[in-house]
């Protein structure tokens, strides 16, 4: 699906251009950097103190402001959708970097029950940025 969320991102539903690596380094407006998870990494890795080797999925400067992400659309309980899930985590607990760090979740981890996904959302509610897609403009310019 990540490539859906950066077909959804192109279609300036943030109100924002996507730039490519230089002019987005060169500007100092809002903005989502287009490329790939694995150029999001090295942008991150050399700008903002990100360490992890796992590609990202959100790179962007709001309000003069930089946030990474991961996206994820989690369709099922279970052993893939939770190591997905565990994958977005694991970027919202990176040490150190120099960004707002957010994960941008849809799917069945809002289904309340006694899944584990849904009992981290309830237990760490206040401690990460966790939305979805439907309120990341929102989020993102209230910065």
């Amino acid at each position: 699906m990540g490539q859906k969320f950066k077909e959804w991102l192109s279609k300036k539903t943030l109100g924002v251009d996507l730039l490519p690596y230089d002019e987005f380094l060169e500007s100092k407006g809002n903005a989502l950097l287009d490329a790939s998870d694995n150029g999001s990494k090295n942008f991150a890795k050399e700008h903002l103190s990100y360490t992890r080797e796992k590609g990202l999925d959100f790179v962007a400067r709001f309000n003069g402001r930089y946030v990474i992400g991961e996206a994820k659309f989690l369709t099922d309980f279970g052993s893939h959708q939770d190591a997905q899930f565990a994958d977005g985590i694991s970027t919202l607990k990176a040490k150190r970097v120099k960004a707002i760090k957010i994960a941008i979740m849809d799917g069945v981890l809002y289904i309340q029950g006694d899944n584990k996904m849904h009992r981290f959302l309830k237990k760490n509610k206040e401690g990460y940025n966790i939305m979805s897609a439907l309120v990341l403009r929102e989020f993102l310019y209230q910065l």
